[in-house]
């Protein structure tokens, strides 16, 4: 006999299996490895380190290193040894601490597995299960590993990873094992990859890791993902500078060894310059930004599974949503239960009771709201069977028995219940539902769906004994009434819509519900639903005719997952960054379908595997708040192209004219390796600027136009300076090779560091207030620049002392050149203003 104290979810019987000890686990797990299939292997700390001297910049730089010191060049040799170190470590600490912390963020919300050890029932990474382990499976969760059912209960698999077949199907516990090559067709076993529709099963793991069935699709799902927009903005970014500084470098070299320069020295100088001119800091600027916004999201509530999906999260436009839980409270609560003519009826609850009672597959709000409901007991009923739900039939059944007599007990939406209704409940008796009574029942399921109310039918027929029901039972049923659920509006979902329009998110509604509960809550939070599209006419529609409705229609009701696919595909097709948010089995395909797939923490394993972000809270806010953090992570890794593509730029004009004015070189290759360090070194901090509220306000993407004609223009204007520090030196100050050199190396840090304090706002500059870190460290690569020629370690690197004239000659050049990049910028990032 089963009581009425909550929904059976779990298979309860004793199962043939007791799983494994601990030690035994461990013991297996170093025999067999650990389960995952096609998995990516990280390399170790050490290895991560010795890679960042693999890039063919750095070993050319080595062994032109080598080169020196046979030459003599010992103390050269020396210095650029020391200087490829120290970007190395620069580069590796900030890139592997950042990683890491991303890496911690990503675990916290992976899926996990109920695995029986010790005799308890504990929940661990998928990665640890092992042959021989029991796990136990319900509706939405992810099979973790190749295995045979012990005990099942109503049990259905999506197995279309493996065989293509769309539609999901039944598995149970087999008597005896079946004879040939285990394969998807065995209804006792289950499948790596593949993931539960409904029901509930104990499992006992036959195979792990690459032997699964699995296992090679699964080495090609784990394998890198295609890269997104804004990496291939940064890849081809970095082939632009590759080319760029290859023929520059091929020129200056050409032109250093025709005017007579020793070859060594000029060879050492192309490659310094090569190095200089490259924005080598670039892939560790992003990953700290990116990481760094990965971490103030999670102080937000917000997790990044990958730390591209920041960059695709705010450049998002278009947000689609269900309207429970991000319009509504989620939080359902059973208001009414009535019979066909509107009457309080407890015979209604009872069915619905035990309908969710002993339900097995997914869990519904809905259920636990009926459950929750005092009034029903329908403790003498057991259960017999049950038909599941699907999001076709929309409606789930189940079998039960009293007194020798059973009873088919159906709980679904009003519209998939109806069609299937020949008569109705009217006290003890059951009247033939007419034409003119079935227009009352339909009138007051509209009045409770424009009242706002959730409206669940609720219908029953008698059933002879047999040995298994099937949706093909579902007909001639009794209407026995209507529940009606209440899930009223956010009191603050207005206001964040408005947020979300005044930044340039616009929300559109997807859901499964009916036209009128859906109008009801728009408008009571103020969403435009005077034009609803239902999934019965998107079924009309060719694709293009949805492009112009999707984009122009704000709410869409009544409509299936494959019909959710249909309207995101047609935002992409007109452009848009598209969102979605979903936590339901059926949410998955479009999870995946969207730009950015966006779960929640305590949705299924098969939604939260699909989607990029993860919601600790199911909120609009915290979502928004994501929304604008990911933006300001672009604004700080625009603000290092910006900068670096600028100084890099001019530079390259600079370093190709100077062999024409001069009869030496204009630095020496070890300086420019070092204004290079301390130029990046300046940068790391970046990350924790503010960014303009300007640049937030609206979606961004990759500006490659931006950054092209930021380079074009601002760094000519960098070069000139470059040029008329030259004259000083020359014509003003009568300099020597040594304090020519000394000259232009503290002038071009100075200006090339100092001038991110103007680039890093579309704005006024006095306003706009760097982050104190980054203050902190532009500040300190100046002073260690002009403090630089006056040390010993001046000296060695060939500095020398500056006069007093010179200092004046740089503040006047700095001053300028600011007020001069400041006038330059306005037009450039007007458009971020706007």
């Amino acid at each position: 006999m089963v009581t009425a104290t909550g929904p059976i979810r779990e298979p309860t019987p004793v199962t043939p299996a007791a799983g494994l000890s601990t030690a035994e686990a461990q013991r297996r797990l170093k025999e067999v490895g650990p389960n995952e299939p096609g998995r990516i292997h990280r390399a170790a700390p050490l290895v991560e380190f010795a890679r960042f001297f693999t890039g063919p910049l750095v070993v050319i730089l080595l062994a032109a290193s080598v080169v020196a010191a046979v030459a003599g060049e010992v103390v050269d040799a020396a210095i650029i040894v020391v200087i490829v170190l120290l970007s190395a470590v620069v580069n590796f600490f900030q890139s592997y601490r950042s990683q890491q912390a991303a890496d911690r963020l990503r675990e916290a919300v992976a899926p996990t597995a109920t695995v029986l050890r010790d005799g308890e029932w504990r929940e661990l990474p998928p990665r640890e299960l092992v042959p021989g382990d029991v796990f136990r499976l319900g509706a939405g969760d992810l099979i973790p590993a190749d295995g045979r059912i012990l005990t099942a209960r109503d049990l259905h698999v999506q197995q279309a990873a493996l065989t293509g077949e769309s539609l999901p199907v039944a598995k149970e516990a087999a008597s005896t094992n079946a004879a040939g090559e285990p394969g998807p067709e065995q209804s006792d076993l289950v499948f790596l990859g593949t993931s539960v529709v409904s029901g509930t099963a104990v499992v006992e793991v036959t195979l792990t890791g690459a032997r699964t069935a699995f296992g090679d699709i699964a080495a090609r799902l784990t394998a890198r993902p295609p890269q997104t927009e804004f990496e291939r903005g940064l890849r081809h970014f970095g082939y632009l500078i590759m080319r760029t500084v290859f023929f520059l470098v091929l020129f200056v070299l050409l032109v250093n060894l025709a005017k007579g320069y020793p070859p060594l020295d000029s060879l050492l100088f192309a490659i310094a310059l090569a190095v200089g001119l490259t924005p080598e800091f670039l892939p560790m600027i992003t990953t700290v930004t990116l990481a760094q916004g990965a971490i103030h999201m999670s102080r937000q509530k917000v997790i990044v599974k990958h730390l591209a999906a920041i960059q695709n999260l705010g450049s998002i436009d278009v947000l689609c949503s269900d309207k429970t839980g991000t319009l509504t409270s989620g939080q359902m609560a059973l208001d009414q239960h009535l019979d066909p003519l509107g009457r309080p009826s407890d015979h209604v609850l009872l069915l619905a009771t035990l309908n969710s009672r002993f339900e097995t597959g997914i869990a519904s709000p809905l259920d636990a709201a009926i459950l929750d409901h005092p009034g029903a007991d329908g403790g003498e009923y057991e259960k017999v069977d049950e038909i599941p739900f699907d999001f076709e039939r929309r409606r789930l059944s189940v079998v039960v028995s009293v007194a020798d007599r059973r009873l088919l007990v159906t709980k679904g939406a009003p519209e998939g219940i109806l069609p299937l209704c020949v008569d109705y409940q009217d006290g003890e008796a059951a009247v033939t539902l007419g034409r003119e009574s079935a227009s009352q029942v339909e009138a007051l399921y509209r009045r409770l769906s424009d009242d706002g109310y959730r409206v669940l039918a609720v219908a029953s027929r008698s059933m002879p004994a047999q040995a298994a029901y099937t949706a093909a039972d579902e007909h001639d049923l009794t209407l026995a009434g209507f529940l009606a659920f209440s899930d009223p509006p956010l009191p603050d979902a207005d206001d964040i819509l408005r947020a979300l329009q005044s930044d340039g998110v616009e929300v559109k509604l997807l859901t499964g519900d009916n036209e009128l509960v859906t109008r009801h809550v728009c408008a009571a939070v103020g969403l435009d639903a005077s034009q609803i599209v239902l999934g019965s006419d998107l079924e009309r529609m060719t694709d293009h005719a949805l492009e112009h409705v999707a984009e122009t229609t704000r709410v869409f009701a009544r409509v299936s997952p494959a019909q959710k696919d249909r309207i995101m595909l047609a935002l992409k097709r007109r452009g848009h960054v598209v969102g979605f948010l979903g936590d339901g089995i059926n949410d998955a395909p479009s999870l995946r379908t969207a730009d950015v797939g966006i779960s929640v923490v305590n949705g299924t394993d098969i939604a939260k595997d699909a989607a990029e972000i993860i919601l600790l809270e199911r909120s609009l806010p915290v979502l928004h708040q994501g929304i604008l953090e990911g933006r300001r992570a672009l604004g700080n890794v625009t603000k290092y192209l910006l900068m670096g593509t600028s100084s890099n730029f001019g530079n390259m004009f600079s370093m190709a004219g100077a062999p024409l004015l001069l009869k030496f070189l204009p630095m020496l290759p070890t300086q420019i390796l070092l204004n290079n360090f301390l130029y990046d070194l300046a940068q790391i901090t970046i990350p924790t600027d503010a960014v303009d509220p300007d640049f937030i306000r609206k979606p961004r993407r990759w500006d490659v136009h931006l950054i092209r004609n930021f380079m074009l223009l601002i760094g000519p204007i960098s070069s000139i300076y470059d040029f008329l520090t030259f004259f000083a030196m020359l014509w003003l100050f009568h300099a020597s090779p040594t304090l020519f050199h000394t000259g232009w190396f503290v002038e071009s840090l100075v200006t090339q560091t100092s001038v991110l304090f103007v680039i890093r706002t579309a704005g006024n500059p006095l306003r706009s207030r760097p982050s104190l870190p980054l203050t902190a460290t532009i500040l300190t690569i100046i002073a260690a620049a002009i403090a630089l020629p006056f040390t010993p370690l001046g000296r060695l690197l060939g500095f020398t002392a500056l006069p007093v004239g010179y200092f004046l000659f740089l503040i006047g050049a700095v001053a300028t050149y600011l007020t001069l990049v400041e006038i330059a910028k306005r037009p450039l990032l007007r458009h971020y203003r706007e």
